[in-house]
């Protein structure tokens, strides 16, 4: 039966030893709560770290450990010291950490910490390979395993994998500072559906996709190879019936009751949080400071409860904030406390769900304002925890769940008179007001809670697998490469039609730059040799650069410029029928004005064609050229006859008569051909495609519905399907 594999950095247990074996607490964090109510939750299996270094246990604690664990369906990765200390508390939270919240002054790029990073995703997708099986769906969670689903794809093509980034993550001006940046992106793109908590952050990953790579995306999906991948939003919710029952439980009032007698009759405002720098204590903290100092009518009568969980407690930075935020708490109690009344109350500890939840029930105010943060929580579960709907949320417009909750008091947690404000609107609120917002932002979390969040992103999963299956050719494979060989076998006049730009060999990125590529031209050249066999090779770039890359050695017939120059097998090169450049002088003034107010793009001559490359401008710039050079060029290409063609980040003109589909008709009609096999990858090869008869096997490099028969993963799979087809030879005439 198909299962869901979860995969994160920790197990969702709390593991400790205890009497000569392991206890294991089940986390209450909303992740883990959240995917324990997946359907077929029996069905899960959990991979993560359980907390302990190995070198820590001994081999026996460790198989017993082991054995713990695979009861609960749990298996844990057995993580070194310095694997810990390189990978967790280096690369993850040194490096991935502060750069995805724009603190760059704190981000490392140290390649002995990345080394490690890799090496310990590897170990991770080494246990998922372990335990998967062909049906079984992957979940991959947060920064710690960005690697991870790409590592999978390479071993398990068909697999279903999704992966979700619990942190923000940044625009491409931070993005690319990273040095690893193509490679964590490609390892994000190994999935079938990448989660973030909000369009923003859906926003940059596709500017940086594209800016990087290349990749263009339609309604928020990529075309990788033979698959599409779905990027999304997905805010997380929280265990809302957790925290909206709280207090009503006994031993929450309990707490409540203490509370209110520590409040005294003030105004109460909380702030709960990591004591972490991207979430803006210090700032908060001398906030209030100035709110006491230019509103003293309120000295005496409002209280801040600071509760700060420690973290990361042996990291210098941690520290010196630590330190920082204690000396403004003293710097402000110093000034304002009398006898009778302290202004802030200091916690630097954990507290239980109990102490939690009474601090959020009986509080007036929350104050959340993080100076990044990928969604917070906490801003959820003070609303959640409101019975009488009363109370009031500032909340920082730098939090994910800033767009979520519009009815609570958005500020920019850098502007302190705007946070000042803010504490004085609530403090003044009246009652309706708060009820009135509250209820809006009640119903929202009610309806969105952890459990339609991780449901929701299975949900998306699945439908993402379908929708990228109804759009695929049928997958070629061991079956068809097998039916191939006998019927090439079989041919006695054999014709290949094989498209050269971004399907056979790997032309450099600039117009009129191509690589030779000695290991294809070997196969070819095989094949070629056969007096059975003729190779025709089809090309949009000009009949130079095609004879450049082909050289002398390869006795193949060449189709330049989308059929305007034939030259096939030693003959002279010919002009195609309808082939004209009349119309280009007028058409390129208007292509260099476009070049010209478009940094990075460059304009292409050709005999009988001129294409616009915007491959290396701003993507959002070139969008918007490109439409408008689309319009401008439409009246002229109505009344010129001339096709404007869309390619891979550029923009063609040529003669409306010449394609693909006529040069290649024109092979095809020759007649005899018992074995066609034609290989391409855009839009242009699929009229190659349609003029081919229904029996020849066709190939198109991608999912997209294209006219051919199959779909093909890529360049390296054709050419393994062109060598084996050459070594068959070889053996059959043996």
């Amino acid at each position: 039966m198909p299962k869901t594999i979860i995969v994160s950095n920790r197990l969702p247990v709390f593991v400790e030893a205890r009497g000569g074996s392991w206890t294991l607490q089940l986390s209450p964090g909303g992740v883990a709560t959240g995917l324990r109510s997946l359907p077929g939750a029996h069905e899960q299996v959990w991979i993560g770290w359980p907390g302990i270094p190995s070198d820590h246990l001994t081999d026996a604690d460790k198989n017993k450990l082991s054995r713990q664990l695979a009861r609960e369906h749990y298996h844990g990765i057995h993580l070194t010291q310095q694997q810990v200390d390189g990978y967790y508390h280096g690369f993850c939270n040194a490096t991935i950490w502060p750069l995805f919240h724009y603190f760059t002054q704190f981000t490392s790029y140290d390649k002995a910490l990345w080394q490690i990073y890799q090496e310990v995703n590897r170990q991770f997708c080494a246990a998922v390979l372990e335990k998967m099986s062909p049906d079984d769906t992957i979940w991959v969670h947060d920064y710690q395993l960005l690697l991870v689903p790409e590592m999978i794809r390479e071993q398990m093509p068909d697999a279903r994998i999704g992966f979700f980034l619990h942190i923000p993550f940044p625009s491409f001006e931070i993005y690319r500072l990273l040095p690893w940046r193509s490679e964590i992106l490609r390892g994000m793109l190994g999935a079938d559906l990448v989660g973030f908590h909000t369009y923003d952050y859906v926003r940059h990953f596709l500017s940086s996709t594209s800016k990087l790579t290349g990749m263009e995306h339609s309604l928020s999906r990529l075309t990788m190879g033979s698959r599409m991948v779905k990027v999304d939003a997905f805010p997380m919710g929280i265990d809302y019936e957790k925290y909206s029952s709280g207090p009503t439980t006994s031993a929450v009032r309990q707490e409540m009751e203490a509370v209110a007698k520590a409040a005294a009759g003030c105004k109460l405002m909380v702030s709960i949080d990591r004591l972490d720098y991207t979430k803006g204590i210090p700032q908060r903290v001398e906030a209030f400071d100035a709110f006491l100092s230019e509103y003293p009518q309120y000295r005496g009568k409002v209280k801040l409860l600071l509760l700060a969980v420690p973290t990361r407690t042996d990291v210098p930075d941690y520290a010196a904030l630590r330190e920082q935020v204690e000396r403004l708490i003293a710097k402000v109690n110093g000034q304002y406390a009398t006898i009778e009344w302290e202004p802030i109350r200091y916690l630097f500890r954990a507290v239980p769900f109990e102490q939690l939840c009474a601090f959020y029930a009986s509080a007036d105010i929350a104050l959340v304002t993080p100076l990044r943060d990928g969604m917070n929580l906490i801003a959820k579960e003070f609303i959640a925890a409101r019975a009488d709907e009363s109370g009031v949320l500032i909340l920082s417009e730098m939090a994910g769940a800033a767009s979520e909750l519009g009815e609570a008091l958005i500020v920019n947690s850098n502007d302190q008179h705007e946070v000042v404000e803010a504490m004085k609107k609530a403090i003044e609120m009246p009652l309706e007001e708060q009820r009135a917002r509250n209820r809006a932002m009640q119903r929202r979390l009610k309806r969105y809670d952890i459990f339609r969040w991780a449901n929701d992103f299975m949900q998306s999963l699945a439908d993402t697998i379908e929708a990228s299956k109804s759009l695929q050719t049928v997958r070629f494979s061991k079956t068809e490469m097998e039916g191939l060989k006998e019927a090439y076998v079989r041919g006695r006049r054999r014709l290949f039609l094989l498209d050269c730009d971004g399907t056979v060999p790997t032309f450099a990125g600039e117009a009129g730059k191509a690589a030779a590529d000695r290991e294809l031209l070997g196969v070819l050249g095989q094949l070629a040799s056969d007096r059975r066999n003729s190779v025709v090779l089809v090309s949009g770039r000009d009949r130079d650069t095609l004879e450049r890359w082909v050289g002398a050695g390869l006795d193949a017939g060449l189709i330049a410029e989308h059929g305007a120059w034939q030259r096939l097998w030693g003959g002279p090169w010919r002009v195609a029928e309808g082939a004209r450049n009349d119309w280009k002088e007028t058409v390129k003034a208007l292509l260099d004005l476009y070049a010209d107010r478009t940094p990075g793009t460059v304009v292409e001559e050709k005999d009988f064609s001129l294409v616009w490359h915007y491959l290396k401008a701003e993507p959002g710039l070139a969008q918007t050229r490109l439409a408008e050079l689309r319009a401008a060029l439409m009246h002229l290409a109505q009344n010129q006859n001339l096709g404007i063609l869309d390619g891979n980040h550029s923009l063609e003109v040529r003669s409306a008569s010449v394609n693909k589909a006529t040069a290649a008709q024109g092979i095809v009609s020759q007649g005899g051909w018992d074995f066609i096999l034609a290989a391409g990858d855009d839009y242009t090869d699929k009229d190659m495609f349609r003029a081919l008869p229904a029996w020849a096997h066709s190939l198109m490099m991608g999912y997209e519905g294209s006219g051919a028969r199959f779909s093909a993963g890529g360049i390296r799979q054709l050419r393994d399907i062109l060598g084996e087809l050459a070594r068959c030879e070889n053996v059959s005439t043996a």
